[in-house]
């Protein structure tokens, strides 16, 4: 009786949480797999269980295909871009510059806006037209005299979507930079001091001092962007809208469940977003949990 009134209070104070969080998060997802797995492609019929085949069937559509590259693409520009300058102003930012709270908040701000906002921004500065046509970023270059950086941006049927992942790193770039600063600063000082007294010159006191005990954060960073960029649907259509030269997976279900009125197509591409997320974010949490049993 005694445990009872330990656990008790606390069990019914998270309850609710525990409740909505079943409902509406793991319960929809059930739900979601269990329509992926029917030949419901309409929005009338009940549709019959198919197993795998929807999953299947979406490889030989090219569509999909073409969106599951944009998406590796987009991906791997935004999330090796977002941590380099990340760390690139986190380092600069650890030196103890002038004015280090004012340059913070300029560089955290992009978080306040939604990504709609930046979308409509930078549809504005990656502008395709060019020469006397030009604005925004290719306007910039022809005054400077610098022609041949004028570019068709997104609209590029090659690099469109690492041209994409530009406004997504000027956005996160600062968040990325906070964590990394928090760990810059996490590092004893003693550490460093001990690592110069034994000869090591600065840049080596990063490499084999402070780096290797970046890596948690670098770690956490990576599965945040990660989650991030394969789930990116607003930011991609304000630029763009629904074009296929920046097609990905969240548009193509967009696209498969209100303008096809496909919703078993839809589910299995939700279902494959899901997986792919989970790529990154199960085995961080199979980590994290190693690492607090081992504390």
């Amino acid at each position: 009786m005694t445990r009872v009134r330990r656990w008790l209070p606390g069990l019914l104070l998270v309850m609710p949480s525990l409740v909505a969080v079943g409902v509406f998060v793991y319960g929809m997802l059930g739900w979601n797999f269990r329509l992926a797995m029917t030949d419901r492609h309409d929005e009338v019929s009940e549709g019959s269980f198919v197993g795998l085949d929807n999953f299947f069937s979406l490889w030989s559509q090219k569509p999909w295909v073409i969106s599951v590259h944009h998406a590796i693409v987009f991906t791997a520009v935004f999330v090796l871009g977002a941590l380099a300058l990340g760390w690139l102003l986190a380092f600069l930012m650890e030196k103890g510059i002038r004015g280090e709270g004012t340059f913070r908040a300029v560089y955290l701000f992009p978080m306040a806006v939604s990504f709609v906002a930046t979308g409509v921004v930078w549809r504005w500065l990656m502008n395709s037209a060019r020469d006397e046509r030009a604005v925004g970023l290719n306007r910039l270059f022809d005054g400077l005299g610098l022609d041949a950086l004028q570019w068709g941006w997104f609209r590029d049927q090659d690099w469109g979507m690492a041209a994409m992942a530009i406004p997504a790193i000027w956005q996160i770039s600062g968040y990325v930079m906070a964590l990394f600063l928090a760990g810059f600063r996490g590092v004893p000082e003693e550490l460093r001091e001990a690592a110069r007294v034994d000869g090591c010159a600065e840049w080596q006191v990063y490499r084999h001092v402070v780096l290797p005990l970046l890596r948690p954060v670098t770690l956490s960073a990576l599965i945040i962007l990660g989650h991030i960029s394969l789930k990116v649907f607003d930011l991609i259509v304000a630029v763009s809208g629904k074009q296929i030269v920046t097609y990905v997976p969240a548009i193509s279900m967009w696209v498969a469940v209100f303008d096809s009125h496909d919703p078993a197509k839809g589910a299995a591409i939700a279902s494959y977003i899901v997986l792919a997320v989970s790529i990154f974010v199960v085995p961080y949490l199979v980590w994290s949990l190693r690492r607090e049993k081992r504390s």
